[in-house]
């Protein structure tokens, strides 16, 4: 009895309230204003698909879809390649050279097919390093620009984790002090020298997988000539983004004894860093292309290029260090000699799909035209596809 006293007494102030004009009763509306776009009115166009616009548009897409196949796999097909997989060299003869087993090599060339008869030899000295000396014959002339790729298969460097792993302000050359160093890069991070605990420059899991293979210096031997021999260099220069050597990769600022190399670097830097050794990131263009991460797990990383010579003819011999594991994580390594066009390297793939499509596009477009011919169906009236406003007023009431 109280609650429904209180209750009345309630309903009493509300209605003094509203007689009053009071603030509190003003009422407060949910409703969106009255917009086209807050009402969904704005003008749309949707198109109405009959066999008078489909069959001419299939039809579209054969004529411009065909040609432009063709000329993707034309173009792409005329690339001139030569590959090899060198991760089991170290099965070769160390005394002279031998083939290659097909199943490592491929090529093409634009006139001729010939074998360009892959040869290796591994050297391994006495101070530990191995070297995998390819030797193979080339049948034409390749007019530059001349791309020196390595190629890796099974290496995942779209992990979520290695792909986060370095410091951005490192690589831009800032000395980032140990507290300020991102936590990406753990757990390359810290590393004792001489039981001494430094931080590690360039910090993280990208650069410490850094590919250091070496291709000759890079330098290509032709031997074709006997004594007077040629040399077709192809330099690691201009191979990166502009915007990484321009803007992301500086020299560092960094006081050698306060930092080490990732533990990988070792073999490069046996005695850590000092004034005169210490890596300008600026300058390392293998070391910008392989932080700038693939997508997918086998890809191939500019090494060297030449422009501007002509890879004559004759017989070349490349000397491979062989200092980067690849059987650790079932993957390959493979060095690539190419030339690139319009649409880059050799890769019909895109050509094939623009085909495919025109020939659907045919396929389907073809079938449509019988069937509107032999088998037309009436088509309805477009009016009645079109929404009015004669809605009821007593249903729009209730809305």
């Amino acid at each position: 009895m109280n609650f429904l006293r209180r209750r009345r007494a309630s309903e009493d102030d509300d209605d003094d309230d509203v007689a009053n004009g009071s603030a509190s009763a003003v009422h407060k509306s949910r409703k969106p204003p009255n917009t086209a776009f807050r009402q969904q009115r704005l003008q749309a166009w949707q198109p109405i698909l009959t066999p008078k616009s489909v069959i001419p548009l299939l039809f579209l897409l054969v004529i411009i879809f065909t040609p432009l196949g063709i000329a993707i796999i034309y173009t792409t097909y005329n690339s001139q390649t030569l590959s090899i997989d060198y991760s089991h060299c170290d099965r070769a003869s160390d005394s002279k050279f031998e083939n290659v087993p097909s199943k490592y090599v491929n090529y093409h060339f634009q006139h001729k097919n010939s074998n360009p008869g892959f040869q290796w030899m591994f050297v391994n000295d006495t101070e530990g390093e191995q070297t995998c000396r390819v030797r193979f014959d080339l049948p034409v002339d390749i007019k530059p620009p001349v791309y020196l790729y390595y190629k890796l298969t099974n290496f995942f460097q779209n992990h979520r984790k290695y792909v986060e792993s370095y410091d951005l302000e490192q690589i831009k050359g800032i000395a980032v002090s140990e507290d300020s160093v991102t936590d990406n890069c753990k757990p390359l991070l810290h590393r004792y020298i001489n039981d001494e605990k430094k931080l590690i420059y360039p910090c993280g899991l990208v650069a410490n997988s850094f590919f250091n293979d070496t291709f000759s210096s890079p330098v290509l031997l032709n031997a074709q000539n006997g004594n007077n021999n040629e040399t077709y260099e192809m330099p690691s220069k201009d191979i990166s983004w502009s915007s990484d050597r321009k803007h992301k990769f500086k020299k560092t600022k960094y006081n050698p004894d306060d930092i080490a190399p990732p533990p990988n670097w070792d073999k490069m830097f046996p005695q850590g860093y000092n004034e005169s050794n210490i890596p300008d990131l600026g300058e390392w263009e293998l070391l910008q292309n392989w932080m700038r991460t693939a997508g997918l797990p086998s890809f191939f990383k500019l090494y060297g290029k030449n422009t501007t010579e002509t890879l004559s003819s004759g017989t070349y011999e490349v000397q491979i260090g062989m200092n980067y594991p690849v059987t650790i994580f079932g993957g390959t390594k493979s060095m690539v000699i190419t030339t690139n066009s319009i649409f880059g390297g050799r890769n019909m793939s895109l050509g094939i799909i623009y085909i495919v499509v025109a020939a659907l596009s045919l396929a389907l477009g073809v079938a449509f035209l019988v069937q509107h011919l032999f088998n037309p169906r009436r088509v309805g009236d477009h009016i009645y596809l079109q929404s009015t406003d004669a809605t009821p007023a007593n249903f729009r009431d209730q809305l």
